[in-house]
């Protein structure tokens, strides 16, 4: 297949709120074509690649494999700007404890699930998963920052969160009982906990800075 610098590819791998996440980057694409794709040969010559996801840490990298995906995820990790949301996020390090299971090493790392005992704040004690609205402190400048305030919120869904071993690559840091990294960028990838899908004008920001990019 011919390369499609225009293209943004959204990665179906059958776990991801895709529509969500396709209708947002329309949105804020100017014009350019956004594909919901599980072929790994789209995703290769797309110009730009989104990695959604949501459920389970095992159920995400089993269906990823089985749909041939891995390969052009992982390309698109090297090559192009990327952007990987929630699972999408926890995928690129090296291993989770939700199931135990590797995940593709691009970042080294691993991530864990919300400590039981620790799950307070002012006394109150917190549910998990995380769910809801919360800030995002921003630990380093980033362009997909661009007209984004420091501590802006965004909306969450987890239990889990990342916790790289390169303290570098964190750009975002957020509170739910304990600091957590938030988000993380390193090249050509930039990846977030949250859902800029469902987290209005600051997603549709974030979303729009990311199909400006140039890394």
């Amino acid at each position: 297949m011919a390369d499609r610098p225009g293209t943004i590819a959204v990665v179906d791998y059958g776990m991801g709120n895709l529509r969500s996440v396709w209708q947002a980057l329309v949105r804020v694409a100017g014009g350019r074509e956004v594909v919901v794709t599980d072929d790994p040969a789209v995703v290769a010559a797309a110009g730009r690649v989104v990695v959604p996801g949501q459920g389970a840490m095992p159920d995400c990298m089993r269906e990823l494999d089985a749909r041939g995906l891995r390969p052009a995820v992982l390309e698109a990790a090297r090559e192009k700007p990327f952007l990987g949301i929630c699972i999408g996020l926890q995928m690129l390090f090296e291993w989770s404890e939700e199931g135990d299971v590797p995940g593709l090493g691009v970042l080294a790392g691993r991530v864990r699930r919300f400590p039981a005992e620790r799950m307070t704040q002012d006394g109150v004690r917190l549910k998990v998963p995380h769910m809801g609205w919360n800030e995002v402190a921003q630990d380093r400048p980033h362009a997909l920052w661009n007209a984004i305030g420091d501590g802006t919120r965004f909306y969450f869904v987890h239990s889990y969160y990342v916790d790289p071993a390169e303290r570098a690559c964190a750009v975002g840091g957020t509170r739910y009982g304990i600091p957590f990294t938030s988000a993380v960028a390193r090249d050509n990838i930039f990846a977030i906990q949250c859902h800029p899908e469902k987290s209005a004008q600051a997603g549709l920001a974030l979303l729009s800075n990311f199909v400006e990019w140039s890394p």
